[in-house]
């Protein structure tokens, strides 16, 4: 392989040298679809094409300084036209959706700029399968089991000292001794139980500290979080309150609808406070490595939304022109709460959770946790964080008490 053979194809190669069971694999640099060449691929699809599903897996030279699912995988078609696809797709997505992520990352974890122009591609045979990923913390491994995507009735990310099939044990230690490194590793499980190894990933020089713990203020109702050893965390908090910001939105309509000529008011005034909004979102995300959502209302507002949306429908080319802005502010919002590793907000709501997510290495000193109150509480429980002044820009700390339930305070 080429010296720049990003870590991913490089240790699955080392991997498979080494007799392990690594699925067949093509590494395509970004050089090969530069030139148009593709032969190489095309008798690498010509041997998978009876499933006419392939997974193209990202393979920037870079991506191994990033943490693990900054970049996607993709299932795709078994041909060419499906390989340049998933790429096109892969750089697109990191150019947008995760744009934010690799920014924090820059500026937070020291990650490199990065041309998203260089991304190569590993191809993989498409397996129905479930996912593995394995990581020894102090002297136990553990493993962390994804929901199951091909059943209608999923369980929770879960994490076990205990695998399913021993065999992962005393694979995971060989795999480890090969690599002569302390590694995550992912497998995926075939529906006839073969084991696969599909990733790995050098995680020594990876921390993992405890955090502090303190008092408490506001009790909530329950927490979901996939590790339980810690009980205690701050974070800065970002206030969201949609239902005020759609408000707003609607007054402003309100005068453009029935304004009078003195105040002139204009649909740019309208799109500039959606855009500021936006922005203060990614600022807030930008100063915060790691940061808290205290959500008194996200998405709830569906009838205020609809109504801003349709404000102006008398008016189609301003009306068009919001809409469409208020549909792009739903898409930043998603992408600023995919940032947050602590949801604060009543009980319907909840971070949705994959595999990196979960239990990758950068979830074992900062697991994602949800803290919740119950529906029925939500009007009291927003009153009482409003009484207690909480805002945009304090450092909150959560509290597990021995119950479960989290105690939620104000510095």
């Amino acid at each position: 392989m080429e010296t720049n053979t990003p870590e991913k194809a490089r240790l699955l190669e080392k991997l498979r040298k080494n007799g392990f069971k690594v699925p067949e694999f093509i590494y395509v640099p970004a050089g090969k679809f530069n030139s148009e060449d593709f032969k190489e691929l095309d008798l690498f699809l010509d041997n998978h094409r009876e499933s006419y599903k392939v997974i193209a897996r990202s393979a920037h030279p870079l991506e191994s300084k990033f943490k693990g699912g900054t970049f996607d995988s993709l299932e795709t078609y078994a041909d060419i036209g499906g390989i340049k696809y998933a790429r096109n797709r892969m750089i697109k997505i990191a150019q947008t959706s995760k744009q934010l992520s690799v920014q924090r990352q820059q500026m937070f974890n020291h990650a490199p700029d990065i041309d998203m122009n260089g991304m190569g591609v590993i191809v993989m045979p498409f397996v129905n399968c479930s996912s593995v990923m394995a990581k020894m913390i102090g002297n136990d491994w553990e493993f962390g089991y994804c929901r199951d995507r091909t059943h209608k009735v999923q369980s929770e990310p879960y994490i076990t000292k205990v695998p399913h099939d021993r065999r992962l044990l005393q694979l995971s230690n060989d795999i480890q001794k090969a690599l002569g490194f302390k590694c995550e590793i992912e497998y995926i499980i075939a529906t006839d139980g073969e084991i696969h190894v599909v990733q790995a990933k050098d995680i020594s020089d990876i921390e993992t500290l405890e955090e502090k713990e303190s008092e408490r203020s506001i009790k909530l109702d329950g927490i979901r979080r996939i590790r339980k050893r810690r009980n205690y965390r701050e974070r800065p908090v970002y206030v969201m309150d949609n239902k005020s910001f759609y408000i707003n939105i609607i007054s402003q309509c309100e005068e453009i609808a029935h304004g009078s000529q003195k105040t002139n008011p204009d649909i740019n005034s309208v799109i500039s406070s959606i855009q500021a909004y936006e922005q203060e979102l990614e600022s807030f995300a930008l100063r915060h490595q790691r940061f808290a959502v205290l959500g008194f209302a996200i998405q709830d507002p569906t009838e205020l939304y609809q109504i801003a949306s349709h404000y102006l429908d008398d008016s189609p080319r301003l009306q068009k022109a919001l809409s469409k802005a208020l549909h792009n502010n739903l898409y930043k919002i998603d992408i600023f709460l995919a940032e947050a590793d602590t949801l604060i907000a009543k009980h319907k709501f909840r971070i949705n959770l994959c595999s990196h997510d979960a239990y990758g290495i950068d979830s074992v000193r900062n697991p994602l946790w949800s803290a919740y109150w119950n529906v029925e509480r939500h009007d009291e429980v927003v009153k009482d964080f409003l009484r207690l002044g909480f805002k945009t820009g304090d450092t909150i700390g959560i509290d597990i008490d021995a119950e479960g339930r989290p105690m939620v305070y104000r510095h």
